[in-house]
Protein backbone atom coordinates (compact mmCIF):
# COMPACT_ATOMS: atom_id res chain seq x y z
CA UNK A 1 0.00 0.00 0.00
CA UNK A 2 1.50 3.53 -1.15
CA UNK A 3 1.90 6.28 2.01
CA UNK A 4 0.02 9.21 1.83
CA UNK A 5 3.23 11.47 0.39
CA UNK A 6 3.38 8.57 -2.75
CA UNK A 7 -0.16 9.13 -3.56
CA UNK A 8 0.72 13.17 -3.75
CA UNK A 9 3.33 12.65 -5.58
CA UNK A 10 1.73 10.41 -8.04
CA UNK A 11 -1.44 12.86 -8.40
CA UNK A 12 1.07 15.48 -9.27
CA UNK A 13 2.85 13.94 -11.52
CA UNK A 14 -0.11 12.95 -13.14
CA UNK A 15 -1.70 16.27 -13.27
CA UNK A 16 1.39 17.75 -14.66
CA UNK A 17 1.39 15.20 -17.70
CA UNK A 18 -2.34 16.18 -17.99
CA UNK A 19 -1.49 19.96 -18.21
CA UNK A 20 1.26 19.54 -20.35
CA UNK A 21 -1.64 17.03 -22.58
CA UNK A 22 -3.98 19.91 -22.75
CA UNK A 23 -1.37 22.35 -23.71
CA UNK A 24 -0.67 20.43 -26.73
CA UNK A 25 -4.64 20.03 -27.72
CA UNK A 26 -5.20 23.80 -27.49
CA UNK A 27 -5.58 26.18 -30.24
CA UNK A 28 -2.27 28.02 -30.76
CA UNK A 29 -3.65 32.04 -29.47
CA UNK A 30 -4.59 29.97 -26.26
CA UNK A 31 -1.65 27.57 -25.22
CA UNK A 32 0.26 29.84 -23.49
CA UNK A 33 -3.24 32.11 -22.62
CA UNK A 34 -3.59 29.93 -18.86
CA UNK A 35 -0.73 29.18 -16.29
CA UNK A 36 -0.50 25.79 -14.63
CA UNK A 37 -2.16 26.82 -11.57
CA UNK A 38 -4.84 27.98 -13.55
CA UNK A 39 -5.18 24.79 -15.40
CA UNK A 40 -4.91 22.90 -12.22
CA UNK A 41 -7.96 24.85 -10.71
CA UNK A 42 -9.68 24.48 -14.00
CA UNK A 43 -9.13 20.47 -13.79
CA UNK A 44 -10.68 20.44 -9.95
CA UNK A 45 -13.80 22.73 -11.49
CA UNK A 46 -14.44 20.00 -14.09
CA UNK A 47 -13.95 16.93 -11.63
CA UNK A 48 -16.46 18.90 -9.03
CA UNK A 49 -19.12 19.54 -12.09
CA UNK A 50 -18.90 15.78 -12.74
CA UNK A 51 -19.26 15.14 -9.37
CA UNK A 52 -22.18 17.50 -8.69
CA UNK A 53 -23.92 16.54 -11.84
CA UNK A 54 -24.46 12.68 -11.01
CA UNK A 55 -22.07 11.57 -14.08
CA UNK A 56 -19.87 9.83 -11.78
CA UNK A 57 -22.69 7.74 -10.58
CA UNK A 58 -24.23 6.14 -13.65
CA UNK A 59 -23.38 2.49 -15.15
CA UNK A 60 -24.08 3.76 -18.41
CA UNK A 61 -21.05 2.55 -20.72
CA UNK A 62 -21.85 6.04 -22.84
CA UNK A 63 -22.27 9.17 -21.06
CA UNK A 64 -23.86 11.88 -22.77
CA UNK A 65 -21.76 15.17 -22.00
CA UNK A 66 -23.01 18.73 -22.58
CA UNK A 67 -19.30 20.39 -23.15
CA UNK A 68 -21.12 24.19 -23.13
CA UNK A 69 -22.83 23.32 -19.92
CA UNK A 70 -19.04 22.34 -18.10
CA UNK A 71 -17.93 25.36 -19.90
CA UNK A 72 -20.49 27.66 -18.14
CA UNK A 73 -20.02 26.06 -15.05
CA UNK A 74 -16.25 26.81 -15.08
CA UNK A 75 -16.75 30.40 -16.01
CA UNK A 76 -19.41 30.52 -13.24
CA UNK A 77 -17.14 28.82 -10.53
CA UNK A 78 -14.27 31.14 -11.41
CA UNK A 79 -16.24 34.34 -10.62
CA UNK A 80 -17.44 32.53 -7.45
CA UNK A 81 -13.76 31.48 -6.09
CA UNK A 82 -12.07 35.09 -7.05
CA UNK A 83 -10.42 33.65 -10.66
CA UNK A 84 -9.71 35.39 -12.84
CA UNK A 85 -12.77 35.60 -15.83
CA UNK A 86 -13.17 32.88 -18.34
CA UNK A 87 -14.47 32.90 -22.01
CA UNK A 88 -16.79 29.83 -22.31
CA UNK A 89 -15.83 28.99 -26.34
CA UNK A 90 -12.18 29.19 -24.91
CA UNK A 91 -12.61 26.97 -21.87
CA UNK A 92 -14.58 24.45 -23.81
CA UNK A 93 -11.06 23.78 -25.66
CA UNK A 94 -9.56 23.03 -21.54
CA UNK A 95 -12.72 20.72 -21.00
CA UNK A 96 -12.52 18.46 -24.37
CA UNK A 97 -8.87 18.10 -23.83
CA UNK A 98 -9.41 16.72 -20.89
CA UNK A 99 -11.74 14.29 -21.72
CA UNK A 100 -9.63 13.30 -24.37
CA UNK A 101 -6.84 12.65 -21.83
CA UNK A 102 -8.95 11.29 -19.27
CA UNK A 103 -10.52 8.72 -22.18
CA UNK A 104 -6.71 7.74 -23.50
CA UNK A 105 -5.81 7.12 -20.01
CA UNK A 106 -8.47 4.89 -18.46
Amino acid sequence: MASLDEEFLRDEEETRREIQFIREQLPSDLKEKYTDAQLTWMLDAIANYFFESGILETDDDEVDIDMDCVADYLCHQAQEDGQPALNADEVRFVVEADLDFQEQNT
